[in-house]
């Protein structure tokens, strides 16, 4: 009994050291992600190009991320963490670097779309994958902290990359923030490691297969597809919003005003960093508690509704601004919930490379939620049309969560 009981405390020390970690290194990959508003308009001035084809960058960006991430899920599951996430720090840091040099827009598909998007995809399904494993018990709380990090990780860097853009360019940004971040999250990753048979860790929360469905078995069932179909859709949504807030805010009026004493553009991707960090293990430890699909629906239709307040009371900055929030917090929760959910369904065993399938939901989400919102904007001369689709995503997959995906998981679970 000592020896179980002095074991189950090490896990458990262990665990939450890994856990920091974690979320070291994904802060360190978000700002690719989340900072790509501020560099859109000085990328379009000196490289003159359509704000369409500059935003391939981002959708380069997230598909790289998410496409690649199923082989990187196998490859960690096989060979470890330590080492393939820390390669994923450098790489993501290296992108930045490099981008900073870049006069074309084929330099900047190259650097920031490629380089940032394979490392950052490697960092990301490697940590969640961890979590899953680690925290058998909190598996939505753990899997929120660290994809906090990732919402997070940009809150510590968009008030100095504004400032930093504004008084010496976005190369030198670029060049420097590329060398700080890809330093900090490669020392973090390289204490990462997967847990051992010597790890005593608690029992599951909530119901749980513990078969360990493998990939080619999962992809063959109706649950995993629907997953992936709300996810993708979530994604979508969210990345129209994400990818063209500073456009949409400057042509609605929003940047050229002062709230609260700062420029209102960076207090609102201030904001919706908190927002977007605090959603995820919120709704992650919400739903441990009441459940996934529960909480998915109390989310999602959330955003939904905040998003279309949001349209409505755009010519007042201080709601604009505040309700933004409200979007983010409605929306990055899908980083705890459908990992959280995969795992329960079908097991640990295969965890990191079963959500790197899922994960190619948020890829889809970039090719439709990057360079369409911008075509669809182009082609109306009007906001309208991206708003009323992401609207409509949120509301209909609030409603699959209850009236498809909690029927369908259960029949699954009991057959």
């Amino acid at each position: 009994m000592t020896t179980v009981t002095g074991a189950t405390q090490s896990a458990t020390s262990t665990r939450w050291i890994q856990l920091v970690l974690g979320l070291i290194a994904m802060m360190s990959i978000s700002s690719p992600q989340y900072g790509w508003a501020f560099f859109t308009k000085p990328l379009r001035d000196s490289l003159g190009v359509q704000l369409s084809a500059l935003q391939v960058t981002f959708t380069l960006l997230i598909v790289l991320q998410t496409f690649l991430s199923p082989l990187q899920g196998y490859l960690i599951d096989k060979f470890g963490a330590r080492l393939l996430i820390a390669s994923g720090c450098l790489l993501s840091g290296l992108g930045w670097i490099t981008a900073g040099y870049a006069t074309s827009l084929t330099g900047l598909y190259l650097t920031y779309g490629l380089l940032c998007g394979i490392g950052t995809g490697i960092v990301y399904v490697g940590v969640v994958g961890l979590m899953v494993r680690w925290f058998p018990d909190r598996r939505g709380f753990a899997t929120g902290v660290v994809a906090a990090g990732y919402g997070f990780g940009a809150l510590l860097t968009n008030t100095p990359i504004y400032n930093m853009i504004d008084a010496s360019g976005y190369q030198h940004t670029l060049i420097v923030f590329g060398i700080i971040l890809g330093i900090v999250g490669a020392a973090a990753a390289l204490a990462l490691r997967l847990p051992t048979d010597d790890d005593v860790l608690p029992q599951p929360a909530v119901e749980v297969s513990s078969v360990g469905t493998p990939p080619d078995q999962m992809l063959r069932t109706n649950v995993f597809w629907l997953m992936f179909v709300m996810m993708t859709m979530m994604s979508t949504g969210g990345l129209m919003i994400i990818s063209q807030f500073g456009a949409f805010s400057r042509d609605f009026g929003v940047t050229s005003v002062t709230v609260l004493g700062m420029a209102a553009l960076p207090l609102a991707l201030n904001i919706d960093r908190i927002t977007n960090g605090l959603t995820r293990p919120f709704f992650g430890w919400l739903s441990d508690r009441i459940g996934r699909e529960n909480t998915m629906a109390i989310a999602f239709l959330m955003e939904a509704a905040a998003v279309t307040l949001m349209l409505l009371l755009r010519d007042n900055a201080l709601l604009f601004v505040l309700l933004s929030g409200v979007v983010f917090f409605g929306w990055g929760e899908i980083f705890s919930l459908f990992p959280s959910t995969l795992t329960d369904t079908f097991g640990a065993k295969h965890a990191t490379t079963n959500y790197g399938w899922l994960y190619i939901a948020q890829g889809i989400g970039s090719i439709l939620g990057g360079p369409l919102a911008a075509l669809l904007r182009e082609q109306t001369g009007s906001w309208l049309p991206v708003f009323t689709i992401v609207i409509a995503l949120d509301a209909l997959t609030g409603i699959l969560a209850l009236a498809a995906l909690k029927p369908m998981r259960r029949a699954y679970a009991a057959g």
